[in-house]
């Protein structure tokens, strides 16, 4: 496959992707993890089906993403985490990252979160949604409140597509 074509397939691949996710996602009940939705949708436009990513990242939105530590450390939001975890595997292919592209990594990496936090503000959790999962009924007032139908949706949305435009060249060469 040329390159032109495998950019333009990428691309239509992205797109329908985040058209079916702009309908799609806001009517989420139950398993709504903004981390793995974040990397696995990511991974289905790559044509990646690994269980065990998704249960690698999952943990990261609740124990890592929505935390609030003793100490006042508060975590990242899961769409951060995933785009993070989403741009690892773009740049690194199938195999395990070469040390090269490590540095590569980081700074897509942090390119990415910056960008987050200039449009939303903050890349923390409890402050772009209002609540601490890390209190018993946090979670549980996040879900009565129906937060990720009116908000947090639409940071994985935003997520993956400042993950494509990101790694837009990486996406050519690799996949």
């Amino acid at each position: 496959m040329g390159f032109k074509m495998r950019e333009k397939k990428i691309d239509t691949l992205f797109a329908e992707k985040i058209k079916n996710l702009e309908k799609t996602l806001p009517e989420l009940r139950k398993g709504v993890n903004c981390a793995e939705l974040t990397l696995s949708n990511i991974m289905d436009i790559l044509g990646i089906k690994n269980g065990l990513l998704n249960n690698a990242i999952i943990p990261l939105a609740g124990g890592f993403g929505g935390y609030k530590s003793k100490e006042g450390w508060q975590g990242a939001c899961g769409a951060v985490c995933g785009g993070c975890a989403a741009i690892g595997i773009i740049l690194g292919g199938k195999k395990r990252m070469r040390n090269k592209k490590i540095p590569i990594a980081y700074l897509k990496a942090a390119k990415f979160a910056s960008e987050f936090e200039k449009e939303f503000g903050s890349v923390i959790c409890a402050q772009l949604c209002g609540y601490d999962f890390s209190e018993p009924n946090g979670f549980m007032q996040y879900q009565k409140d129906n937060c990720w139908s009116t908000t947090c949706y639409n940071y994985v949305i935003w997520a993956i597509k400042a993950v494509q435009k990101i790694m837009k060249n990486q996406l050519r060469r690799n996949w």
